[in-house]
């Protein structure tokens, strides 16, 4: 029984050395290659007079960038352009990801909308005002949202209310603007009557 655990680990340990053996591939298209400086490098001792440095780790002042950050971004730049379905995609993948970002929930919210996905849109909105409350920006956001719908008097009762918030957001008034138009332009087929 000993011999045989005894067999079982030297096999286990050559496995382990035969695949950690393949991880040094040269050439073109390698993954890794291994030529060049060796992957640890010596490390003077501290002195006192200047601090380590270490190239590849910032401190956390300097940091300009985390891999998470990506699919707001991204959701950001594809809203910007005019692509909503991409855009939901990213923001849902920045919401899932960072689920306390009220950037990303708005963005997702908004996304819905263009998608006319409204329903879905409701859930966002109340997740990002969860998060921050009745901003502007989400009164005036889900004021839109009642435009594309069609509801034009809860619109109107979430844009006067961002207007109370900031009576000088340009964004509000121009939603404002846009929502006293729509009431002009509605009409109707005149009424036929039967003789």
């Amino acid at each position: 029984m000993r011999e045989r655990s005894l067999r079982l680990r030297v096999a286990v340990v050559l496995c382990l050395a035969w695949a950690l053996g393949g991880c040094e591939t040269t050439g073109p298209g390698a993954p890794f290659a291994s030529a060049g400086p060796p992957l640890m490098t010596p490390v003077a001792p501290f002195t006192g007079a200047d601090p380590p440095t270490n190239l590849t780790v910032q401190a956390p002042g300097d940091v300009q960038y985390y891999p998470s950050d990506e699919p707001l971004r991204l959701g950001i730049e594809h809203f910007n352009r005019g692509h909503y379905g991409l855009a939901e995609r990213y923001f849902r993948d920045a919401t899932e990801k960072a689920p306390r970002d009220p950037t990303a929930w708005v963005g997702l919210a908004a996304s819905y909308d263009r998608l006319a996905r409204f329903d879905l849109a409701d859930r966002a909105y109340k997740s990002a005002i969860r998060l921050v409350g009745e901003t502007t920006q989400i009164l005036n956001n889900e004021g839109y949202s009642y435009i594309l719908r069609g509801n034009l008097v809860a619109a109107r009762g979430k844009l006067l209310k961002a207007y109370e918030n900031d009576p000088t957001n340009p964004t509000v008034i121009n939603n404002l603007a846009l929502l006293n138009s729509s009431y002009k332009y509605i009409e109707r087929a005149p009424e036929v009557t039967s003789q």
